[in-house]
């Protein structure tokens, strides 16, 4: 189901494009018609290319990674801050620092000053210094917030960019190319759409209809954070399960060892039982001493001699 219509579009003002000879013709396939000397864009071909990119930026989102939004321009800035910091995305609503992409480490160490100066605020060493010390460094603390305030979260290169005016931002659109960031734009007829990766053909003049493709572009993202957001509740659910399935079965096993001791002591205390109700059996003479004795029964037995035998003897 597409996230907007041709209804909703044509209310904010989204077909009106720039003067006929302001056009550029790479912007012929995204022309309907031309009226009074100005270019009407076609809304059927907005539809399709809002959902295009929305998919693509929710799917960013899902993954947990970073969008850069980039609105220079007076009609966009509020509309941009307001979005998109609802979301938890980093924007770019005044200059675009150049080098920002190009040169990321350097910006990082503008953004780190603030935290500095935040800290040096906190522990009370702001306390030690002069009056005329603590204003330059609230001045340069103010000047730092004003530029980079709105990507202090951002500690790694982001992985699209989305860009209001392509005229105006080019050096954001160039430096994103050479880094091969994708990059996504409203374009309007005085613009190239070649030079992005996703163009979305759209007046990008009116706050209406800036206005309306922000508001699209942010609840696409938000769709990405919640579902990322379930699942890793369900993750987080599954493991848990798992550990506790784990543990039942080392509780059984154990149980189970346990139960087998138990069994092993109790058939033990029970031979031992019938081991003395038992009657107990005569011991067996050994051979030698059964030999001894009948040798000296044998010898018992023997008869005496008679007188005559010993008188022969004597004699």
């Amino acid at each position: 189901m597409p996230r907007t219509n041709f209804d909703e579009l044509l209310e904010a003002g989204v077909h009106f494009g720039h003067l006929k000879r302001k056009w550029n013709p790479a912007m012929a396939p995204y022309i309907f018609m031309e009226r009074n000397g100005v270019h009407i864009i076609d809304l059927h071909k907005t539809v399709i290319k809002i959902d295009e990119a929305a998919n693509a930026l929710k799917q960013i989102a899902k993954s947990g990674r970073k969008i850069l939004f980039v609105a220079t321009k007076k009609q966009a800035k509020e509309i941009v801050e307001e979005q998109i910091s609802a979301v938890n995305m980093p924007f770019v609503t005044e200059r675009w620092p150049g080098g920002m992409l190009t040169n990321f480490p350097t910006i990082r160490k503008s953004v780190k000053k603030m935290s500095v100066i935040d800290r040096m605020e906190q522990d009370g060493t702001f306390k030690n210094l002069a009056k005329r010390e603590r204003l330059q460094i609230m001045r340069q603390r103010a000047k730092l917030e004003k530029n980079f305030g709105s990507i202090a979260d951002l500690t790694r290169l982001p992985a699209a960019l989305f860009v209001v005016d392509v005229m105006k931002e080019y050096i954001a659109v160039l430096e994103a190319k050479r880094l091969n960031i994708p990059v996504f734009a409203i374009v309007d007829t005085n613009s190239d759409p070649n030079v992005v990766d996703f163009a979305i053909p759209a007046n990008d003049d009116a706050s209406k209809s800036i206005s309306l493709i922000i508001t699209i572009i942010a609840g696409a993202i938000r769709e990405g954070l919640e579902e990322r957001k379930i699942e890793k509740e369900k993750d987080v659910s599954a493991k848990e399960k798992k550990a506790g399935d784990e543990r039942e079965q080392a509780e059984t096993k154990r149980a189970r060892v346990r139960r087998g001791e138990e069994d092993e002591e109790g058939d033990s205390s029970d031979e031992s039982e019938e081991r003395g109700k038992r009657p107990a059996r005569p011991r067996r003479r050994s051979a030698v001493a059964a030999a001894g004795k009948e040798g000296g029964a044998v010898q018992g037995t023997a008869k005496p001699k008679s007188e005559q035998e010993e008188a022969d003897s004597s004699e």
